[in-house]
């Protein structure tokens, strides 16, 4: 028998299996190269299933079907922009602990859950196929897993109202499973200034410090000073990666330079990919024996971390720098190009990362108990929470869309560490509406910037600053708060965040939105849509509310008093505005 076989077109001509009920609709067979596997389901506190499979010392492959009922979509940590049904010769993924999560979660049109499920260990490398299987009008999701002689463990929701509550429910799993998750300094929640969109790697000290000072006046708390920074660190290439020392000719005294940074107000980051080595770099001849594989990334090779003198590289490099320089934290970046050594037979490029990990965290927490520590999207999943406390979408450059969708999505399963929007870049010459758009898209994160903030017209200014401070407000409702953002299809248009009596509402489109004035003390209405009005429709028995309206830069448009009675309303709101609605009586 062929676990997950890839000559297979579609998962109908694999291996016929027998399939026994799992749970609600569901359906699972369990198959292993050469042992006669088993399989239990057990009900875990709080209404969970999980799932174990023993098959020691052999491949398994967990098949999952669920009758199409009014299926509309698939999410998975790694969908991206395909968040609808596939076809089941179209859905692969492979995931391991820096490249995604053994993860889904099938939805009806209504919002609802037809099939939610987690691999309770985020490590091992995992292969999947899913999608719509054309032949029994089922979706299916087919799960390979490498021989171990430990259980294979899986968490499942049962039928959940909406896929955020599903998810939540495994979060709150992990956070009390997994191991503690790195400390998180008030400094990471906090918005951050990074250099990358505003200057790429065209960067010095005095330009950081001239953008560092109006920064730390616009509310920003930390700086990340990104590629650039380093000794031939110039080009888009990585040809000169490797040995991680200033430039002296952009940066002659990078020591003083920090700490002349740090006496303004802000914390301080630098950029770091301990793991990419290039030709160009000095200690190239050294570790190039480690770095057989070329990086997908233009320039260098990958270290490979399953040499533990590879890992005491990366700890001894990633602390001197923490050490010599006065630094705050670092954006370790590319962990994931690692996988590039990922089913050669040479050992398990996950557990090697979960090494290299734990010994990077243990040496700088031991040299800094505040340390800021950024991953990147894929590796933010579950299993990474002990190893960075800052969690940041993937690159999306001026786009407020993907910024929006990308942090939701991993907020879905982000554990300890609070996640961060990828640096918001807007021109600089465009009306305020455009600096809104891409501050009003990164909500409920934590807002990086990345523009040249001396190039700000009056009026961007001015919108940054009050928008920051909405931020901070409304933070424990926007990153502490129960969010629901909808169906994952509906690219999340509209999102509601609510505690302690106050509801946040942002709407990305034209719609009727539910409110309950007489249920919270606060209803605040961000209009990113195109109108001027947010129709609310009052769902509860109403309530006299004074209306604050602001533009996007935030100057006061109206105040008022309202009547709101059940039913529809039209509030005046300018597109990029905001209007904030306070129960009276």
């Amino acid at each position: 028998m062929s676990i997950l076989s890839s000559d297979a077109v579609t998962t109908a001509e694999l291996a016929p299996a027998s399939f026994e009920h799992l749970l609600d609709t569901v359906e699972i067979a369990v198959l292993a190269d050469g042992a006669d596997p088993v399989w239990t389901l057990s009900e875990l506190p709080g209404g969970l299933r999980m799932l174990q499979v023993d098959a020691p010392g052999a491949a398994v492959e967990v098949r999952l079907s669920a009758p199409l009922g009014d299926a509309v979509g698939y999410w998975h940590p790694k969908a991206g922009w395909s968040r609808t049904l596939v076809a089941d010769w179209e859905g692969r993924s492979k995931v391991s602990l820096i490249d995604g999560l053994a993860a889904g979660c099938l939805y009806d049109y209504s919002g609802a859950t037809l099939l939610t499920f987690a691999a309770a260990d985020p490590v091992p490398e995992v292969a999947l196929r899913f999608g719509v299987s054309e032949e029994n009008d089922t979706h299916v999701v087919h799960l390979g897993l490498p021989a171990s002689d430990k259980q294979h463990r899986f968490l499942f929701v049962p039928r959940s109202p909406s896929v955020a509550s599903a998810l939540s429910a495994l979060r709150g799993w992990y956070e009390a499973a997994m191991p503690a998750p790195m400390p998180v300094p008030e400094a990471a929640r906090l918005p951050l200034y990074c250099t990358w969109y505003a200057f790429n790697q065209q960067i010095d000290a005095a330009e950081v410090e001239r953008q560092a000072v109006l920064a730390a006046g616009m509310g920003f708390g930390t700086l990340i000073v990104d590629d650039g920074w380093q000794r031939l660190g110039s080009g888009r290439g990585y040809s000169g990666v490797g040995d991680w020392t200033p430039d002296t000719d952009t940066f002659p005294d990078f020591t003083a330079h920090v700490a002349r940074v740090r006496r303004g107000g802000l914390r301080y980051m630098v950029w770091v990919a301990p793991l990419l080595l290039g030709p160009q770099a000095d200690c190239h001849a050294t570790w190039a024996p480690f770095a057989p594989a070329a990086a997908r990334v233009p320039g260098a090779h990958v270290l490979d971390p399953r040499h533990p003198e590879v890992r005491a590289h990366v700890v001894r490099t990633c602390l001197r720098l923490v050490r010599d320089h006065g630094l705050d934290g670092l954006k370790v970046d590319f962990l994931n190009e690692a996988m590039v050594y990922a089913g050669d037979g040479r050992g398990d490029v996950g557990r090697a990362l979960l090494l290299l990990l734990t010994e990077l965290r243990e040496a700088l927490l031991a040299e800094r108990s505040e340390l800021l520590l950024e991953l990147r999207q894929p590796y933010v999943g579950p299993g990474m929470a002990a190893f960075g406390n800052m969690l940041r979408s993937f690159d999306c450059p001026a786009d407020s869309t993907a910024n929006r969708v990308r942090t939701i999505d991993t907020s879905m399963l982000a554990v300890g560490g609070v996640v961060h929007s990828d640096p918001l870049l807007w021109d600089t010459a465009a009306p305020a509406e455009a600096a809104v758009r891409q501050l009003v898209g990164a909500l409920n994160s934590v807002p990086q910037v990345s523009v040249r903030l001396d190039a700000l017209s009056a009026e961007q200014a001015e919108a940054v600053r009050f928008w920051l401070a909405q931020w901070r407000r409304l933070r424990p409702q926007l990153l502490d708060g129960t969010v629901e953002p909808g169906r994952p299809d509906d690219l999340y248009t509209l999102v509601r965040s609510q505690s302690d009596g106050v509801s946040v509402l942002a709407v990305h489109d034209e719609r009727a939105v539910p409110v309950l004035p007489a249920t919270h003390r606060e209803t605040v209405l961000v209009n990113a849509s195109a109108s001027n009005r947010v129709v609310v429709d009052v769902q509860d028995t109403g309530a006299q509310v004074e209306l604050d309206v602001r533009g996007p830069d935030g100057r006061i448009i109206e105040r008022s008093e309202m009547s709101l009675v059940p039913g529809l309303h039209s509030v005046p709101v300018p597109t990029m505005g905001l209007a904030t609605l306070t129960k009276t009586s």
